[in-house]
């Protein structure tokens, strides 16, 4: 049961239903308890209502759902929840990863220009680690392994390489288009971008 209820396995959306975040059950009961999220009722894309902290403790357990033991009987572990209060959609900045500089760098090695599958890059830290480089989005880029091998712990100029644009953090970008639907949940899947 704790595993249920420690996975971030409920989508959050504002009031205007745009989804800003993922929270773990535990946190969206106790959201739900205070009057500060509604939880949604979903059957199906086009029967979705929100409902009560009161009203959610009395909805039947389907056979689809999570639910938790309480000493009321079983409770409903809610998918989505809505922000009563909330209109915004923050902005986050994306997550330093392989994946993500990839993405920046558009699959290109930034010393070659050459467009490289997942399997022949390498993230390469423009000032090395061994020299004080830090792993940050400006010190970061796609490198082919080739050419991060041969530059090894030396700066660009030093390996006679030169890089195609300076690299910097990406831009902010609204959080729905950063959420993931990793479990799959179906219920999330209206209001995530595809």
């Amino acid at each position: 049961m704790n595993d249920i209820l420690s996975k971030a396995t409920v989508l959050v959306l504002n009031r205007n239903w745009q989804a800003i975040n993922v929270r773990t059950p535990t946190a969206a009961f106790c959201q739900m308890a205070i009057n500060a999220a509604t939880g949604l009722d979903i059957e199906g894309h086009d029967a979705m209502r929100p409902v009560t902290w009161a009203e959610w403790l009395t909805l039947p357990v389907r056979p689809q759902d999570n639910a938790i033991g309480t000493p009321r009987g079983l409770v409903r572990v809610p998918t989505v929840i809505v922000c009563v209060g909330y209109a915004k959609v923050p902005l986050n900045r994306p997550k330093l990863s392989a994946r993500n500089i990839r993405e920046r760098d558009r699959n290109r090695c930034q010393y070659t220009g050459k467009i490289l599958h997942p399997d022949e890059s390498s993230i390469d830290h423009v000032v090395p680690r061994s020299r004080g480089g830090k792993t940050t989005w400006d010190n970061c880029v796609l490198a082919s392994k080739e050419v991060n091998a041969r530059k090894g712990n030396r700066l660009p100029r030093e390996a006679g390489l030169r890089l195609i644009a300076v690299p910097k953090s990406p831009s902010l970008i609204p959080a729905t288009l950063s959420i993931r639907n990793v479990h799959e949940i179906k219920d999330w899947e209206p209001f995530l971008v595809k």
